[in-house]
C-alpha cells in the first residue's frame, strides 16, 4: 500500500498528515495561500519530504489516497464573495430569508440593526404557484410567469439559482419543473433545489440551505476542480477525496453537487480524531474536543463514542447570523485563536478577538508586517514559545516586534509587558471555557466527567488551565496535535446522508407513511453506495435516526431506530421510549404522558475504504528524562521562574514530567504548569494532569 496523505487548510495554516508504511503519521504545516490553496499544500509537503529524504513530486506519485479539507466556502461567505444569487420561491413568501428565525437575540433590543438576508431581498423572486402541506396543488404553476422570471435572471447575469417552494418537500413537481426551465434557459448554470438538497420541515432553514449550497457552487465547483488538476499535474494518480461537515469525506464529484456539505468540513473533523485518540487511550465515552487553531477555537463533543450532529449550526451569531440547516458534526467556533487580536474596548477593558491577525500579515513575531498584539505574540513574550524552534525552526520569531506591540498595550493599561501578556492568554482561556460550557453544561455533559482530547497548533499554551478550570483532569494531547482535523480524516469514512419529512406522533402514530419514508431513504443510500467502485470491498455501515420532541417543544433531539423499518406497534414502542431516554440524558426530564412528535427521518450511511493506524499495547511504566535546557517563563504572581525545557523529539514512552517545564514539539509547545504534569504515552500522546 501506498502512502495516505490528508490536508486540512485553515485561515492561517495549512496542515498535512501523511501515514507511511509503517503506520506512522508525519505532519507538515505551511502558511495557507488563499490565492493558490495548493501552493500552500506542496510546501506543506515539502517539509514532510525533507523529513523523509524524498522529493515532494515522489511522495506524490506514491500516495494512493489524498483527502482534502477546506475553509474555502466559509471564508466566501464570510468575505461574502460567493456567487451573485437569485432565490426564487412561492408567491407571497419573499421574506423568508428575511425574517431568518427571529433574526435577533431579545425581541425588543434596539441595539443593533437587524441582520440582513444572506441573499439580498431585490435578488428574490416570486413564482405563481401553491403546494399544500399534504402534497395537493392548491394553485398550479403558472408556467409562463415562471418562464419569465428565469429569463429576467439570464438577463441579469445572476451566477447560480436557489429554488426553495412552498412544501416542495410534500409534492415536488413544481421545483422540478422549475428547474428543467433553469436548465433550458440557462445552460449551464448551477442551480440547487430545496427538495432534492435538504427535504425538511422548517421553510426557512429549508430555504437557508439552499441559498448558501447555491451560492456556493460555482466557487467551489471551481476551486475543487482547480486544485485536482494542480494535483495531477504535479503527479498525483491516485483517489482524491473532500472531507465534509458530517465527519466524513465523499468524492468531488458528488461534493459539488452538494458544496454546502464543505462548510467546517475541516473542524468536523477534529471530533473525529478525538474519538479515536480517546479510545486508543482506553478513554472513552464523553470527550470534549478542543482545537485551537491560528484563527479561532473550536469545540466539539464526542457523547458515549459517538459525534454528536446538529441541525442548528449557523455561520456568524445565532439568530442574527444564517443557518445552514443541513446535518453537521455540531462543532462551535470562536475568535481565540494563536492569531486572535488582544485591544482595548472603549472602557478601558482588554478584549482577545474575534478579529485574527491570520496568516497575512499575521502576528507582529512572524515578522510580516502585523502591528497587533497576538495571543501567539503574548506566549512568545511569557517565554513558552522558543523563537528559533517555532513550527520546527522553519520560522523564526522576532521576539522584538512581539514585546514591542505586547509594550504598547500594556503602556495602554498602565502594566508591565508580563501582566499584560498574562492577562491575554489569561482572557482567552475563559473565552474558551466559555464556549466549552455551551456545549456542554448546556447540553446536558458534565466537563468533571469527561476527558479533553487538545488540537491546533495554538491548544498547548493553556489547555491545561482551562481543564483545571472545568474540573477535568486528563487531557489528551497528542504529539500531532497541531494537525488534529488532518488527522481525524485518517480515521474517517466515506459518509452520506439522506432524509425525509413525515411528520407524525405517538398518539397516531402514521407507521405506513413512516416506512414509505424510510424505505425512500434506504434506496438513497444503496444508491450512493453502488455508485462508489471502491465501496464492495469495504465495511459498511448504515443508521437510521428520527428527529424527535415533545409536543409544543420547538427544537428535536437525534434519537437511533434500532431497524430501518417499524414493522409493528411494538417497533413504535420502543422507538417512543428510546426518545424519553435520549431526552432525559440530555436534559435530565422525561414526560411519559407528553406525545412524541417525530420530524424528519435520517440515514446515515459510512463506507470504510481503509483501515485506521492500528492501536498499540498501553503501558504504565514512567521515567524522567532529561531537560534540554531552561528559560526564564513567566505563570503569573510577578515573578519568572526558571523552567526546564524538554525537545519533544528527545522524549520516548514513558517519559513524565512536572511543572513548571515546557514541551516543544516541532509544530506545538505544551506548557505544563506549576502543580501540573505531563506523560507521554506509547501510542505517543501526552496525557496531562490538570488536578
Amino acid at each position: 500500500m501506498g502512502y495516505r496523505i490528508s490536508v486540512d487548510t485553515g485561515g492561517t495554516f495549512t496542515d498535512m498528515v501523511l501515514l507511511d508504511e509503517d503506520d506512522r503519521f508525519h505532519v507538515g504545516k505551511a502558511l495557507t495561500t488563499s490565492d493558490r490553496i495548493s501552493e500552500g499544500m506542496f510546501a506543506a509537503l515539502d517539509v514532510i519530504a525533507e523529513a523523509l529524504g524524498k522529493t515532494a513530486k515522489t511522495l506524490l506519485a506514491e500516495t494512493d489516497i489524498l483527502i482534502y479539507g477546506t475553509t474555502r466556502a466559509t471564508n466566501a461567505i464570510v468575505t461574502k464573495k460567493t456567487a451573485r444569487t437569485a432565490f426564487l420561491t412561492t408567491s407571497g413568501f419573499r421574506d423568508v430569508l428575511v425574517f431568518k428565525e427571529g433574526g435577533k437575540h431579545g425581541p425588543h433590543d434596539y441595539s443593533y440593526d437587524y441582520p440582513q438576508p444572506y441573499i439580498p431581498r431585490r435578488h428574490t423572486f416570486e413564482i405563481d404557484e401553491r403546494t399544500g402541506s399534504g402534497g395537493d396543488i392548491v394553485r398550479p404553476l403558472d408556467e409562463a410567469q415562471a418562464r419569465t422570471v428565469v429569463e429576467t435572471l439570464k438577463a441579469r447575469g445572476f451566477e447560480a439559482v436557489a429554488v426553495s417552494l412552498l412544501w416542495s418537500i410534500a409534492n415536488n413537481e413544481h421545483e422540478a419543473k422549475i428547474g428543467e426551465l433553469i436548465e433550458e434557459i440557462m445552460p449551464g448554470v448551477p442551480y440547487t433545489l430545496s427538495h432534492r438538497l435538504a427535504p425538511i420541515l422548517r421553510e426557512y432553514r429549508r430555504a437557508s440551505a439552499t441559498a448558501i449550497d447555491a451560492s456556493l457552487k460555482p466557487l467551489m465547483q471551481a476551486h475543487l476542480r482547480r486544485m485536482q488538476s494542480d494535483l495531477r499535474d504535479a503527479g498525483f494518480a491516485g483517489d482524491l477525496l473532500v472531507s465534509t461537515s458530517v465527519g466524513g469525506f465523499q468524492e468531488i464529484e458528488t461534493l459539488v453537487e452538494r458544496p454546502i456539505n464543505t462548510l467546517k468540513s475541516g473542524p468536523a473533523m477534529a471530533p473525529v480524531a478525538a474519538r479515536a485518540y480517546a479510545a486508543v487511550e482506553h478513554m472513552g465515552g464523553d470527550v470534549i474536543v478542543c482545537d485551537a487553531g491560528g484563527t479561532t477555537f473550536d469545540v466539539g463533543l464526542v457523547r458515549d463514542g459517538q459525534l454528536v450532529y446538529s441541525r442548528d449550526s449557523w455561520l456568524g451569531p445565532l439568530w442574527t447570523g444564517d443557518i445552514i440547516g443541513a446535518s453537521t458534526v455540531d462543532v462551535r467556533s470562536i475568535g481565540a485563536g494563536g492569531g486572535s487580536i488582544a485591544w482595548v474596548d472603549p472602557g478601558g477593558l482588554l478584549r482577545v478577538g474575534p478579529q485574527s491577525a491570520g496568516s497575512v500579515p499575521g502576528p507582529a513575531c512572524y515578522g510580516g508586517g502585523g502591528r497587533e498584539p497576538t495571543v501567539t505574540d503574548a506566549a512568545l513574550v511569557l517565554g513558552y514559545i522558543d523563537p528559533d524552534y517555532f513550527n520546527g525552526g522553519r520560522l523564526t520569531l522576532d521576539r522584538a516586534a512581539a514585546e514591542a506591540v505586547i509594550g504598547t498595550l500594556a503602556a495602554t493599561l498602565g502594566k508591565d509587558v508580563d501582566e499584560t501578556a498574562h492577562a491575554i492568554l489569561v482572557i482567552a482561556n475563559e473565552l474558551m471555557i466559555k464556549a466549552i460550557g455551551e456545549i456542554t453544561v448546556n447540553d446536558g455533559v458534565n466537563p468533571r466527567e469527561s476527558v479533553v482530547v487538545a488540537g491546533g497548533g495554538a491548544a498547548g499554551f493553556n489547555i491545561m488551565p482551562i481543564a483545571r478550570e472545568l474540573g477535568c483532569e486528563t487531557v489528551i494531547l497528542p504529539r500531532t496535535a497541531s494537525a488534529l482535523s488532518a488527522c481525524g480524516m485518517q480515521y474517517s469514512s466515506i459518509v452520506f446522508e439522506a432524509t425525509r419529512s413525515r411528520f407524525t406522533d405517538s398518539a397516531g402514530f402514521d407507521r405506513t407513511g413512516v416506512n414509505a419514508a424510510l424505505d425512500e431513504i434506504d434506496a438513497e443510500l444503496l444508491a450512493f453506495r453502488d455508485s462508489l467502485g471502491i465501496a464492495a470491498a469495504s465495511e459498511v455501515t448504515i443508521e437510521y435516526f428520527v428527529e424527535a420532541r415533545y409536543r409544543a417543544q420547538v427544537w428535536e433531539l437525534d434519537t437511533a431506530l434500532s431497524k430501518p423499518h417499524l414493522d409493528d406497534d411494538a417497533d413504535v414502542a420502543e422507538l417512543i421510549e428510546a426518545f424519553h431516554q435520549t431526552h432525559d440524558r440530555v436534559y435530565a426530564v422525561r414526560d411519559d404522558e407528553s406525545p412524541v412528535e417525530c420530524v424528519n427521518w435520517k440515514g446515515r450511511i459510512s463506507i470504510r475504504p481503509f483501515e485506521p493506524p492500528p492501536s498499540p499495547d498501553p503501558s504504565d511504566a514512567t521515567h524522567a528524562p532529561d531537560a534540554a535546557t531552561t528559560r526564564d517563563c513567566y505563570f503569573g504572581d510577578g515573578v519568572r521562574v526558571p523552567t526546564p525545557i524538554y525537545r519533544g523529539a528527545d522524549l520516548t514512552a514513558g517519559a513524565a514530567v512536572s511543572g513548571p517545564a515546557i514541551i516543544e514539539e516541532p509544530t506545538t509547545t505544551i506548557v505544563v504548569y506549576p502543580g501540573m504534569s505531563a506523560r507521554l504515552s506509547v501510542a505517543g500522546d501526552y496525557i496531562l494532569n490538570s488536578l
